[in-house]
């Protein structure tokens, strides 16, 4: 009995600090809001046309990163669902919907704006 105990208590701590450690993500990067995917701060999420699904890669690097800031994911954040991770050019890791990978847009001001709608025909609102 005290053997079972002692398995039991081990493998809920084993599973506790699996789910905790090791910065995966344990939900979704991003949220549904007003049929617009979101960010966690509730800003608009966005994929640019020049991203090719699938291609594991962001082509809005430099001063195209600064006006579209990317949904970075952290180091041991790992696939999941429609989520995938890329690798940007300057070696940070960003999340993707679909295999598009997703951004924010430096003049959305406040949660539910959507700016950069449109933007250039090239950028659009991620949507579920």
């Amino acid at each position: 009995m005290k053997k079972t105990k002692l398995m039991c208590a081990l493998l809920t701590s084993l599973t506790l600090a699996a789910c905790a450690g090791g910065g995966m993500y344990s939900a979704a990067p991003a949220k549904v809001m007003d049929g617009a995917l979101t960010g966690a701060n509730g800003m608009t999420l966005y994929t640019f046309d020049k991203d090719a699904a699938g291609s594991g890669k962001s082509l809005c690097n430099g001063p195209c990163a600064t006006n579209w800031p990317p949904l970075f994911a952290m180091d041991g954040d790992m696939a999941s669902g429609d989520y995938s991770v890329v690798n940007r050019d300057d070696g940070k890791k960003q999340w993707a919907f679909k295999g598009k990978p997703l951004y924010y847009w430096a003049k959305d001001q406040k949660p539910g704006d959507r700016t950069g709608d449109g933007f250039n025909n090239v950028w659009h609102t991620a949507k579920p």
